[in-house]
């Protein structure tokens, strides 16, 4: 019999960096941390949510994603406790969708997540009346949209830094 596959993980943020590395190599293999891990750890840890309102931002059960969480705890002790890198790639995972405000008219639409050459936020227009003022909204929280250019994956944006 083989175990069904769990859901995905639903992650609002791509890692801002994916490799860490100790200040002396000891020729030890890395850790990988998952890229849903990494999201557990951060709305947990870093963010201090409860665990029910982590796994229902996720899109996942409770216990899964304690699991998830533990494993990622684990994963990222080993390496500081062994002096080992750190790698974040992989997964079970979706991106959320981006969600924006329009200022103008109130309009209220979703974008796909960005991707490297893909439109950030500052540069996308309301759908309905051509504005560029509008605010990102996370969990019904309203945030500025950042304007100018950046390089992808550094900076503010409406993308949560890409």
């Amino acid at each position: 019999m083989v175990p069904r596959q769990r859901c995905c993980g639903l992650v609002d943020e791509e890692p801002l960096c994916r490799k860490f590395t100790p200040d002396r190599e000891n020729g030890q293999k890395p850790v990988v941390v998952q890229i849903e891990e990494l999201e557990a750890i951060r709305l947990k840890d870093v963010r201090g949510f409860e665990q029910a309102v982590c796994a229902s931002v996720m899109g996942l059960s409770r216990p899964t994603f304690q699991r998830i969480l533990q494993s990622a705890r684990i994963k990222v002790a080993m390496a500081l406790v062994e002096g080992r890198a750190i790698i974040i790639e992989g997964g079970n995972y979706i991106m959320k969708n981006r969600v924006f405000e329009c200022a103008e008219c109130k309009h209220v639409w979703e974008e796909a997540p960005c991707t490297e050459g893909g439109k950030h936020g500052y540069e996308i227009a309301c759908p309905q009346c051509g504005s560029m003022k509008k605010m990102k909204l996370e969990n019904g929280v309203k945030h500025a949209c950042g304007g100018g250019q950046h390089q992808h994956g550094h900076g503010g944006g409406c993308c949560g830094g890409h």
